[in-house]
């Protein structure tokens, strides 16, 4: 009897079907999708040594080999590792690399335990072919539009109160700037590429005409937008947040100092957590001690040490605020007021949050 096989990715993405990987750790971890859970068929060393076996002796030994490697309580193990997760999800579908034997036979050990599942025709590699494809054929399904302004003006903010957009910098897992890091690193180029992609069909599934991105360059950190994509947008026009310069060192504190030692304490300690968010802090700032120049860079250096040591004193995060207003005026600023010089053109409204956010919601009722 055939097992049910399906290439209907757009259902898989659209209904955000949770799915089971069973390739090796170290291939999950080079790239999967965003509703991948990953429950290996063989561990590393396994595959390894069905691989060496399949070069050496061919496909019917490494096949031998690769029943008596995954076998007994392992191969109990793991079933049931599967089962685990299609009770909690009986939508649930798997896939290997290409589609073949490891699916193939995970998918029968579940059919012969009572647990009937559906696997990927073509695997990993079909579905993310199809990614890939979605982004040469997606630029005239949508009009982009890019949010602008200075750094700290509230973009991410105001961002997530439109729900016709998508949010760069949070599928990268950076904001974007040598401040941005988060305290876990950005996921694989090929996992942004993936999530990327899914958040763009299900936008364009819900009918989105137009879509609203955060004014990024062509990395968001370590990772960059794949080339068709960044083109798509690349030329759009641009809207511009202006935010006074109080409000912006505000929503900087908020974010950098507070919410990020909130974070920081949460995944190291309260101790551990305020240092670890300091080094980071300290050596954001000694990476662009270039372009801020020597005695700049010492004044921010300064003001943040004197910061600190009035927050281990009294916990009074406000001297905080005195190193990042210059940070803003004297460095980023700057620089922005460069790079939007060249792109005047592009520039379709200007304004405070409230008209922006206004304006750009016009365009949620063009669908």
């Amino acid at each position: 009897m055939a097992l049910p096989l399906t290439d209907d990715f757009e259902k898989l993405i659209i209904d955000k079907i949770p799915l089971i990987d069973v390739r090796a750790p170290i291939e999950f971890e080079k790239g999967a999708f965003p509703t991948a859970y990953n429950l290996p068929l063989m561990n590393n060393e396994e595959r390894k040594k069905v691989g060496i076996c399949y070069k050496q002796n061919g496909n019917a030994a490494a096949l031998k080999l690769g029943h008596e490697l995954v076998s007994d309580t392992i191969k109990e193990a793991r079933i049931q590792a599967w089962i685990n997760l299609i009770q909690k999800n009986p939508d649930a579908v798997l896939y290997c690399f290409r589609g073949g034997q490891r699916s193939r036979i995970s998918q029968q050990w579940l059919h012969d335990a009572g647990y009937p599942i559906t696997r990927i025709k073509g695997g990993y590699k079909a579905f993310r072919n199809y990614l890939l494809n979605a982004f040469d054929t997606m630029q005239d399904r949508f009009t982009p539009i890019l949010l602008g302004g200075r750094t700290g003006s509230g973009k991410t903010l105001l961002l997530h109160k439109i729900n016709h957009m998508i949010d760069l910098e949070g599928v990268a897992k950076h904001r974007g700037s040598a401040f941005g890091g988060h305290i876990q690193p950005q996921p694989a180029q090929i996992d942004f590429e993936n999530s990327l992609a899914f958040a763009l069909i299900q936008k364009l599934h819900l009918g989105c005409k137009y879509l609203i991105f955060e004014d990024e360059g062509k990395n968001v950190g370590r990772r960059y937008l794949p080339q068709p994509f960044f083109e798509t947008i690349a030329h759009s026009g641009l809207v511009i947040l202006e935010t006074p310069l109080d409000e912006r060192i505000e929503i900087t504190f908020n974010e950098y100092v507070k919410d990020a030692q909130n974070r920081y304490q949460k995944f190291y300690g309260k101790e551990e957590g305020i240092q670890q968010w300091a080094r980071t802090i300290q050596s954001s700032i000694d990476r662009i001690q270039r372009r801020l120049g020597g005695k700049r860079h010492k004044e921010i250096t300064e003001l943040f040490e004197i910061a600190c040591k009035k927050q281990q004193i009294d916990h009074d995060l406000s001297k905080h605020k005195q190193w990042i207003q210059p940070l803003l005026k004297d460095y980023y600023d700057p620089m922005y007021d460069y790079q939007i010089k060249k792109r005047e053109n592009k520039i379709i409204f200007k304004g405070d949050k409230d008209a922006v956010y206004a304006y750009l919601e016009e365009f949620n009722t063009l669908m």
